[in-house]
């Protein structure tokens, strides 16, 4: 005879002992296909993740996608192209597999439906032939009397006789759990301590194989976690109802359920829990808005967890090797976009030229994340991107090229002013969108601005007109002085005309840049140019 070493894990028969299952912490990341990767979603697998990573445990990723109504494809591919972009890199499932695969629930409906019927020889679990009419006629009732909802239990009484009947004459049939109908079932979470349910409190045997051999999710999910070796489940506090039903059903199989952690919610400023009314929500929408992975995880992983005092920002590898469930809070976390904002520009700040070219091309040229789908109902302004607000679009090669092509610019030009544009915007962003307006006034020749445009609220025209003259001799210095020499003199400029450095600073601005909101305006001029620079003056000055 074999071993239960050498047993299959899938055969239906092996049953793992306490110490195997708890034996090395195991984790998952266990989303249903059925939408993109949100907020919420992102926070639960990255704090698996960095459980596992703290403990030198397993992380896995599995595909429940019973669901088959709502389930997509492009679903999976979010799921996995979220999680490479945030770094998070999963131990099994997926294109790695494992040795617990496969790691979809649709490729394990026999798997499911031999441990239903198990359940059913173990007299935990029994057949129910009732047709929809029935339950519909059920529900109806319920629902007249004011009566609690869920099945009313008619075939769970039925005799070994009238169940083979209706098996021999081919009646369709569910398989239904036997919850206990009295008592109370109580299970230790880490976070929230002991949590005891009453029996009849919990769904009225539910369904575990529909009809058709498809699992619900209550089955599969069960199933699975025990023969993948879940040690640890840990999921969003809404889970909290469904998991009295699981630990009875862990009981009817005779196995020892995993350690139970419910994570605390995430609300929006409001209190009420995170949605799309409160913005973006799915990580495609946040990557689309500008931001970067690391503020997403440095933010998210903050969210209902402490980690060091005094200590704001961490890599992934450090929150990896501070992460303890010991430190998670019982209270919701607030989800808060502008400190979220925060993040995001202290993590532009720290790119270097190279990695700042990089993330903001796509939205200089309106591809790659610039592409993806924004939430029309978001309270939050569309981003402006692409060539219509940079001038800058991207070649069949890859490279960026000047939409305007009276600019005269080349591509390796074009490249290499955007380079130089760089550390200019980068003290400016707080999103990586922000860059294609930024950098719009290298690459088209802007509109001479209109007289209101150019004229500051404590200055007249003809005051405006003086500063413009002026402003030949600041413009000629910028490529004379050092940054803080040319700054000097714009003060001292600003001082012999008797106004403030903003009044003269802004009409210089609107000029050169065709905008009142640019990259800094010295660094600005000294990329542009001296000839284009004064040239643009020139015609300013005209107007006034």
């Amino acid at each position: 005879m074999l071993s239960c070493e050498q047993k299959s894990r899938h055969d239906g028969n092996y049953f793992y002992t306490k110490e195997e299952v708890m034996s090395e912490v195991r984790v998952r990341y266990a989303p249903s296909p059925t939408g993109l990767q949100h907020i919420g979603g992102v926070r639960t697998a990255l704090f698996n993740y960095l459980y596992a990573r703290s403990q030198g445990g397993k992380f896995i990723l599995r595909l429940e996608d019973t669901d088959r109504t709502r389930f997509d494809e492009k679903y999976v591919q979010n799921l996995y192209d979220t999680l490479v972009w945030l770094g998070i890199d999963w131990d099994e499932g997926g294109s790695k597999g494992g040795e617990y695969g496969p790691y979809v629930q649709s490729e394990r409906f026999e798997l499911y439906k031999k441990y239903a019927q198990e359940l059913v020889d173990k007299g935990e679990a029994y057949y129910c032939f009732c047709d929809s009419e029935r339950l519909e006629r059920i529900k109806k009732i319920q629902t007249e009397n004011k009566m609690a909802p869920g099945y009313d239990r008619n075939c769970r009484h039925l005799t070994p006789e009238e169940i083979k009947a209706n098996l021999d004459a081919g009646k369709p049939f569910v398989i239904r759990l036997k919850v206990p109908l009295e008592g109370e079932t109580t299970f230790n979470d880490h976070l929230l301590g002991a949590i005891t349910w009453k029996n009849e409190d919990i769904s009225p045997d539910p369904v575990l194989l529909k009809s058709d051999g498809f699992p619900t999710y209550h089955l599969a999910n069960i199933v699975d976690d025990h023969l993948m070796k879940i040690s640890h489940v840990m999921r969003a506090q809404e889970w909290i109802p469904s998991t009295p039903l699981h630990v009875q059903m862990y009981r009817s199989f005779g196995w020892e359920h995993p350690e139970f952690c419910h994570l605390p919610m995430v609300n929006g400023a409001d209190g009420k829990k995170l949605s799309k009314r409160h913005g973006s929500t799915s990580l495609n929408e946040f990557r689309a808005r500008g931001y970067l992975p690391q503020a997403i995880v440095n933010y998210v992983a903050l969210l209902g967890c402490s980690y060091e005092e005094g200590k704001d920002f961490y890599t992934l590898e450090e929150l990896a090797k501070s992460f303890k469930l010991e430190h998670l809070n019982k209270a919701p976390a607030v989800f808060d976009y502008k400190k979220l904002e925060f993040y995001n520009a202290n993590y532009i700040r720290q790119l270097s030229t190279e990695e700042l070219y990089k993330w903001t091309l796509p939205f200089i040229t309106g591809t790659g994340d610039a592409t993806l789908e924004i939430n029309p109902e978001n309270p939050q302004p569309k981003p402006n991107v692409g060539p219509e607000f940079s001038g800058v679009a991207l070649g069949e090669d890859g490279e960026p090229y000047c939409v305007d092509k009276s600019m005269n610019m080349t591509s390796a030009d074009v490249k290499k002013t955007l380079l130089g544009l760089m550390p200019l915007i980068q003290e400016r962003l707080k999103f990586l969108t922000e860059a294609a307006e930024m950098v719009h006034f290298m690459f088209t020749e802007p509109a001479v601005p209109s007289v209101e445009q150019l004229i500051p609220k404590k200055l007249d025209q003809a005051k405006t007109r003086e500063v413009l003259e002026n402003a030949r001799e600041f413009v000629a210095k910028v490529f004379e002085l050092d940054h803080e020499g040319a700054e000097n003199f714009a003060k001292a400029k600003a001082e012999e005309l008797g106004i403030k450095l903003g009044d003269f600073m802004m009409p210089v601005r609107m000029t050169v840049t065709g905008s009142r909101v640019s990259p800094p305006l010295i660094g600005s001029i000294a990329v542009l140019g001296k000839e284009k620079s004064l040239a643009r003056l020139e015609k300013a000055i005209a107007t006034l």
